[in-house]
């Protein structure tokens, strides 16, 4: 079991970084809870690869820092397709 969470944590890391993914997103992906993903992306895989860990941490910083535009977005387009469905 334990050889598995190592192998799960490089296929993580090395997703995030080849489509810039969100850990929400990398969830999604593998069929894994986000609690997972972030436990593998930020403790797991430091141990198993450094060098990769190292560049995941980039990623998941840019994305922490753009969070509040994305959500700021996501409620835009809600309000406007609320907004288009009471016309109709």
């Amino acid at each position: 079991m334990k050889g598995i969470v190592e192998e799960r944590a490089a296929m993580l890391g090395e997703y995030i970084i080849e489509s810039k993914a969100t850990v929400r997103s990398a969830a999604k992906k593998f069929g894994i809870s986000k609690s997972t993903v972030h436990k593998d992306v930020s403790q797991r895989l430091k141990m198993v690869n450094p060098v990769l860990y190292r560049e995941v941490r980039e990623i998941l910083n840019t994305n922490k820092s753009q969070r509040h535009i994305r959500g700021g977005i996501a409620t835009k387009h809600k309000y406007e397709m609320l907004k288009r469905i009471k016309k109709e």
